[in-house]
């Protein structure tokens, strides 16, 4: 299996209403988390948005108001991670994009990758998610940045 590229997409799955999707990660229970994916070969961070949000929701981003936020960060790869990066890549850079819908849909999960999901108002899904820059890119939602 080849190494993941360290560099990713972050979906922020919100309603107009922020109510935010987060996904229980099903290699660590209990880690909830947005959509997220490592760009592949050839790939912008547009398609990669769209693939990721299929991939773990079944949701067309296509269909919906996909929205790249601007907004990146650099974080070091969680140890437990490390092994899917090639040696001595140690951090990752993140892309946020928002994806708003309509209403709280119903979701596809892959099993593989997740467990469960849930929709909860902004800042309880901040304070869930197990990740720091999930948190802070939901927060952007409630900063005013992104609301449609």
């Amino acid at each position: 299996m080849p190494y993941k590229t360290p560099e990713s997409v972050l979906v922020v799955i919100h309603t107009p209403d922020l109510q935010v999707l987060l996904l229980e990660r099903a290699d660590r229970p209990g880690w909830w988390q947005s959509v997220t994916g490592s760009l592949e070969a050839g790939e912008t961070l547009l398609q990669t948005a769209i693939r990721e949000t299929m991939e773990e929701t079944g949701i067309d981003a296509r269909q919906y108001r996909l929205q790249d936020w601007g907004y990146s960060t650099q974080y070091e790869i969680y140890d437990c991670f490390r092994h899917r990066y090639a040696p001595g890549v140690t951090h990752n850079t993140e892309h946020v994009f928002g994806l708003l819908v309509a209403d709280q849909i119903a979701v596809t999960l892959a099993p593989r990758e997740h467990l469960r999901y849930i929709w909860l108002p902004a800042q309880a899904a901040a304070d869930k998610c197990f990740s720091p820059s999930n948190r802070a890119a939901i927060n952007l939602l409630t900063g005013g940045l992104h609301h449609d």
